[in-house]
C-alpha cells in the first residue's frame, strides 16, 4: 500500500510553485511555460514590495481605466507598453540585425489605418502646414542588392503633434500617410514636412502615470517607417531629426543612434521646381537594409 497522499496547498512561501502546478496539464507547452513564468516573476514582485491590498486594488483599477481608455483609433494598451520600455524591448529582442539591417523601434499606437497608396513623388502633407521637406531614401538587401517594388510605409503626426486619426474633423483624411513602392534602383521619395516634437496623449491613465512619477510625455522629432519586400524580413522603424529636443530621454525609449539623421535646408532653385518644392526647402535622407527571411530545411 502506498501512503497518504501529499497534497501542496497554498502559502506565502509555496505561492508561485502551487500556482505553477496548476498548469501542468497545459496542452501547449509554450502557453504553459509563459503562464509558469509570468506567475512566478508577478508573485516575486508581490512579496519584494510587501504590496499591500489598497495597492492592487489602485493597480486593477489603472488597468481597468487603461482598457476603458481604448478605442478605434487610440491604443491606452500599447501606450503603457510603450512608456514602460516593454514595446521597445520586445522589438528589439524579436529584431536582433548583428548590424547588418537597419534597426527596428516601436510600431506606435497610431499605425491605425490603411495607409494610402501613392506614387514616387507624391506630397504626404495634404493640408500644406509645415516645413517643406524632400525624403528619399533606399531599400536594399544585406548585400547591398535594390530591392525593386519594395513597400515602403510611411506615416507622421502633424507641426501640431497629432496624427490624422486623433483630428479626423481638422485633418484630410490619409494626411501624412502614405504607402510607396520603389523604382527599379530599389530608391524612394517623397514629399512632406519636417517632422517635429511632440507629446504623447497624456489625457488619460498613463498620462497619469507619467505626472506621478517625474517623466514628460514628449517625443523627439521622427517619421515612421515600415519596409518591406518579398524574401527579405520587414523592419519596422523610426528616422529621427538630428536636432531635435527630446533625444536622449523619448517618452517611449524608442531612440537608438543609427536612427538618427540630419535634416538640412536646401537652396536650389532647379531641384525644388524639379520636385515641385518652395525654395529653400529641406531634406531627409534614410536608406533601410533588410535581412533576408530565414529558410527552414524540411
Amino acid at each position: 500500500m502506498g501512503g497518504p497522499e501529499i497534497r501542496e496547498y497554498f502559502s506565502e512561501e509555496r505561492a508561485s510553485q502551487v500556482v505553477g502546478a496548476s498548469f501542468a496539464d497545459t496542452p501547449d507547452p509554450r502557453l504553459r511555460q509563459l503562464l509558469t513564468s509570468l506567475v512566478r516573476h508577478l508573485h516575486d514582485f508581490v512579496k519584494d514590495v510587501d504590496l499591500t491590498e489598497r495597492e492592487w486594488g489602485l493597480a486593477i483599477d489603472f488597468l481597468t481605466r487603461t482598457g476603458q481608455t481604448c478605442s478605434d483609433v487610440r491604443q491606452e494598451f500599447i501606450l503603457l507598453s510603450d512608456v514602460l520600455g516593454v514595446s521597445m524591448l520586445v522589438e528589439t529582442i524579436n529584431h536582433r540585425t548583428g548590424g547588418t539591417s537597419t534597426e527596428s523601434t516601436v510600431l506606435g499606437p497610431f499605425h491605425m489605418v490603411e495607409s494610402p497608396v501613392r506614387e514616387l513623388g507624391d506630397n504626404i502633407s495634404l493640408d500644406g502646414k509645415g516645413i517643406p521637406c524632400l525624403v528619399s531614401g533606399k531599400v536594399t538587401g544585406p548585400d547591398g542588392e535594390p530591392l525593386v517594388g519594395a513597400n515602403v510605409d510611411v506615416w507622421q503626426a502633424n507641426e501640431d503633434g497629432f496624427y490624422d486619426v486623433q483630428q479626423p474633423d481638422l485633418q484630410p483624411q490619409g494626411n501624412l500617410r502614405g504607402l510607396f513602392s520603389t523604382d527599379e534602383h530599389g530608391r524612394f521619395w517623397f514629399r512632406s514636412v519636417v517632422p517635429r516634437f511632440y507629446p504623447i496623449p497624456d489625457d488619460g491613465p498613463v498620462g497619469q502615470l507619467l505626472d506621478a512619477t517625474g517623466r514628460h510625455p514628449y517625443r523627439p522629432a521622427h517619421l515612421h517607417f515600415i519596409a518591406a519586400a518579398p524574401g527579405y524580413q520587414p523592419v519596422t522603424t523610426h528616422v529621427f531629426v538630428a536636432d531635435s529636443p527630446y533625444l536622449d530621454s523619448d517618452a517611449v525609449f524608442g531612440v537608438k543612434e543609427s536612427l538618427i539623421r540630419d535634416v538640412a535646408e536646401v537652396d536650389d532653385p532647379a531641384l525644388a521646381a524639379k520636385h515641385h518644392l518652395p525654395n529653400p526647402f529641406h531634406t531627409l535622407t534614410f536608406d533601410l537594409t533588410l535581412l533576408r527571411q530565414v529558410q527552414w530545411a524540411p
